[in-house]
């Protein structure tokens, strides 16, 4: 079965599933358990904070890492776990390590304190994988991860766009998807 999935870290997973050519056959099963691990092995990773964010791509055997992280070490420890993991035979890394900046780490702390310090979101703030991950790059915002409803949706970005000295926000949260 060739069947790639997309996975973003955060409380819940989103799939997409389009058809891949890979030179090695896995089964659902194999494949399943792959994701399952690569998951793990990266919300693991001990210096892996809210400012980071870190996303991966399961095709066969090989394993995509994409994401963007504030610590060099970050990169290659994502690569290195996720080596490690039986039946991976590659993988292959696309994180992006952002640029040493003191205007974009006061715009971190600025924007953290906006959106996980606000009332109604705070409940996002007690989860030790924060759900809501904080990218700045250069002025310029982007929020990535899950959270619980559309009004928490909004209100996160209407938050981070009312920072001073963000100078665009890019809201990429998804509405997590339950199932009953």
């Amino acid at each position: 079965m060739k069947l790639p999935m997309a996975f973003l870290l955060g409380s819940v997973l989103a799939a997409s599933g389009a058809a891949a050519d890979t030179r090695t056959e896995v089964s659902s099963r194999a494949l399943e358990r792959i994701q399952k691990e690569v998951r793990h092995e990266l919300i693991m990773l001990p210096y892996l904070g809210v400012f980071d964010h870190l996303a991966y791509k399961v095709e066969g055997t090989e394993v995509t890492l994409i994401g963007e992280v504030t610590r060099p070490a970050l990169k290659s420890d994502a690569e290195n776990v996720v080596k490690r993991i039986e039946g991976v035979e590659r993988v292959n890394n696309q994180i992006e390590v952002l640029p040493v900046s003191a205007f974009d780490n006061r715009l971190r702390f600025k924007l953290f304190r906006a959106i996980y310090g606000y009332g109604p979101l705070e409940k996002y703030s007690l989860a030790v994988n924060k759900s809501i991950r904080i990218v700045v790059r250069n002025g310029h915002v982007t929020l990535e991860g899950v959270v619980g409803t559309q009004a928490d949706k909004s209100l996160a970005g209407t938050r981070a766009n009312g920072v001073p000295d963000a100078f665009s926000v890019t809201n990429n949260l998804r509405v997590a998807k339950y199932e009953r």
